[in-house]
């Protein structure tokens, strides 16, 4: 299964309104907020992985000018 950044983000929103509607136990908060911390970490190491790509990409440019 591909990584979809913008479907990703889109539930970790859906996941903060939830927590923030207060109509959640306090163990469906935990379990929520464990779920948006690992969606948070996929998140950073695309974007991470993206803007290396991009450096590589400059450098790149860089070398032939």
């Amino acid at each position: 299964m591909e990584f979809d950044y913008e479907e990703t983000v889109i539930n970790l929103e859906e996941i903060i309104a939830e927590i923030e509607s207060g109509e959640l136990t306090l163990e469906e908060v935990f379990e929520k907020f464990s779920l948006a911390v690992e969606d948070l970490q996929k998140c950073e190491a695309f974007l991470t992985q993206g803007q290396e790509q991009m450096n590589l990409l400059i450098e790149t440019l860089d070398d032939d000018f």
